[in-house]
């Protein structure tokens, strides 16, 4: 009678909870997801950009109501079709078209798809421990390149498809949340060479697929900044991704150009009052002209407080 009288009561309550309202729509299956991009400005309308060699392109703030799991993008490289590929904090993968208006501004994303990274054995990534991918890079094969933090190590998921496979990295002790974050292709070193560095200490390697990783020069930088994103550009040019944070200031960035020699040849800071993010994510799209178009995504930590961005800046040299 008392398991009885249990069920009952049980039913109950059931009948009494609040019931979750259904979608408006039938969801679609599959990795599709629909993206919402809102535009955003560079700063404050009474605010004024330094006259640095870099111009806004555009700027949006990404969100998804079909998904929950449209934030933490860590990296980002562009294809040459145009379209987005973006690795996340817990180990997925997203795909999207790059929408631009007739000026070349950056005004939208469209056709996005949202899927987990697989492990060595084809399937999905399943804990953060081993899903925290921080850095993206494309070999010039097609084949894409993933660093990992937490459980250091970089893989090479192959363009044909197919599990992914463990490629060389640093032999170098590295804290868990001060990895790889920082990996980028090397052509001018070979098809197969690539560039990664520690964030913390700012120490450099380049390495290849089936060769030990070379020490390279260690990055000037403040003791408070890390290094989040590297790109390699033509003529020897390479683009480094900055960031540091205080409570008391919020973030800020630096993207900094070096030539092959070491010296500066483009800066560019972003700090409050402009727009600003935890950008941690570069990608770099040389163009016929000598300028480069450079996009940057912020990583928002799955924080209500913090904005998954996605901003485009042209540097002319």
């Amino acid at each position: 009678m008392r398991r009885l009288g249990g069920l009952v009561l049980a039913l109950l309550l059931a009948a009494c909870a609040p019931v979750a309202p259904l979608p408006d729509a039938p969801l679609p299956g599959g990795p599709g997801i629909a993206v919402a991009a809102r535009a955003i400005p560079q700063g404050p309308a009474d605010w004024r950009p330094a006259k640095d060699g870099f111009t806004w392109a555009g700027g949006l703030e990404l969100t998804s109501p079909a998904t929950s799991r449209l934030h933490g993008l860590s990296d980002l490289e562009v294809r040459p079709d145009g379209r987005l590929v973006a690795v996340s904090d817990e180990g997925d993968l997203l795909t999207a078209r790059l929408v631009l208006d007739r000026a070349g501004r950056l005004v939208g994303v469209a056709d996005a798809e949202l899927k987990p990274l697989s492990a060595l054995d084809g399937r999905p990534i399943e804990s953060k421990q081993w899903g925290d991918s921080e850095g993206l890079a494309l070999l010039p094969s097609g084949d894409m390149l993933v660093s990992f933090e937490l459980r250091h190590r970089i893989w090479l998921y192959p363009a044909a498809g197919g599990p992914p496979r463990e490629v060389a990295s640093p032999q170098a002790p590295l804290p868990p949340n001060g990895g790889m974050e920082a990996l980028s292709a090397d052509p001018d070193r070979g098809p197969d060479a690539y560039v990664t560095a520690s964030e913390n200490e700012g120490e450099t390697w380049t390495c290849r697929l089936a060769a030990p990783c070379v020490a390279g020069p260690r990055i000037d930088k403040p003791p408070e900044f890390g290094v989040v994103a590297v790109r390699t550009l033509p003529g020897g040019r390479t683009a480094w991704l900055l960031r540091a944070f205080n409570p008391l200031i919020g973030n800020r960035i630096e993207l900094r150009i070096i030539d092959r020699g070491g010296a500066v040849v483009g800066r560019h800071l972003i700090q409050r009052p402009a727009t600003i993010d935890n950008f941690e994510g570069m990608a770099a799209v040389p163009r016929r002209d000598g300028s480069v178009r450079f996009y940057l995504v912020s990583d928002d930590n799955f924080q209500p407080i913090q904005r998954t961005l996605l901003i485009a800046l042209d540097w002319r040299p």
